[in-house]
């Protein structure tokens, strides 16, 4: 099969398309030829060496996708060959056969594209998880969403005003400001802007959002400014570098709240697993989601896909296609 690999760890040029041997079927396993594939930083961590990576190379990246089944071990009943099957969590993606345990394999239905599984599981999970456990959004909530317009930024927003939430958005560029309008953040401000007083004074008759979903890290004592007395931060990312500590006498004098969050804390079987994106396809069914910015690269091209990522030009949802 063809694969993007690499043998040691650097810039996208240590990336290479590649003929190596098939993935062995093992029992309980499934192999699915991958159809699309999806995209994320951690890719670009693990690819520099950030992340640990098991093994040794060739590694492969890749953790998310969608396809078609073409090999069954004996032992599984439920899935037979030629179902089309999405997938999180399952490493090696980024080749054109992937093999996987049964407990990770996710029915997917003929309305939803694989395009559409591969762009919106790993990250609509996260979303899904942060407004429905981490910190449930209520009817007439303030959220305030940083990073808006990237790909769980965007699925916040919506999921958020799905929920008959205001949602205030913060984004790094002008252009940015516009995807997290057009995902239905209310009000957007700037990183570059003094942007905890912006939020107090659309917040004022409130004293605050209700809740802060932070996924740069380096920004979580202004995001303990900007959210209001018995008000809770969400802190389940660190983009923008190491957060500060956070003395909990702060916290005991406010009554504010900070929790933490990781998508396989909660995502823990094949049930919730299923259910969770089942959830998710009926939203795109709706209309409750839209994934009108999937940019798809050939799988060959892994490396200009990689620069791309990286460049933070793109907004939306980069898939990789074998």
């Amino acid at each position: 099969m063809k694969a993007l690999i690499f043998e040691q760890f650097g810039s996208p040029e240590v990336l290479r398309y590649a003929e190596i041997p098939d993935p062995t079927l093992a029992l309980g396993h499934i192999v699915v030829r991958t159809k699309a594939i999806g995209m994320n930083f951690a890719d670009v961590y693990r690819r520099k060496g950030n992340y640990h990576l098991a093994g040794k190379p060739p590694f492969i990246l890749g953790y998310e996708g969608a396809g078609i089944v073409e090999h069954v071990a004996p032992d599984v009943v439920d899935i037979s060959v030629g179902d089309r099957i999405a997938f999180v969590d399952v490493p090696f993606a980024n080749a054109e056969l992937v093999a996987m345990p049964v407990e990770r394999a996710i029915p997917l239905p003929v309305d939803i594209t694989f395009e559409q599984a591969a762009g919106i599981l790993l990250q609509g999970m996260t979303a899904h998880y942060l407004v429905k456990d981490s910190c449930k959004v209520q009817s007439g909530d303030v959220i305030l969403v940083h990073a808006a317009a990237g790909g769980v930024g965007q699925l916040l927003t919506q999921l958020g005003r799905s929920k008959g939430a205001k949602v205030i958005g913060l984004t790094s560029s002008e252009a940015k400001k516009e995807v997290a309008r057009k995902a239905g953040a209310n009000e957007v401000f700037s990183y570059d802007s003094d942007w905890v007083h912006a939020v107090a004074a659309c917040t004022e008759n409130r004293q605050g959002v209700d809740i802060v979903y932070d996924s740069v890290g380096s920004t979580l004592m202004d995001s303990f400014a900007a959210v209001k007395t018995k008000g809770t931060v969400v802190f389940y990312g660190m983009a923008g570098g190491d957060p500060p500590h956070v003395d909990p006498r702060m916290l005991m004098d406010t009554s504010k709240t900070l929790t933490g969050g990781d998508l396989w804390n909660h995502v823990t079987t094949r049930a919730n697993r299923i259910e969770r994106s089942q959830e998710l396809f009926q939203a795109l069914r709706q209309g409750t989601i839209h994934m009108e910015d999937l940019m798809c690269m050939p799988l060959s091209e892994g490396a200009d896909a990689h620069r791309l990522m990286e460049s933070r030009l793109s907004t939306g949802k980069i898939l990789l296609i074998p």
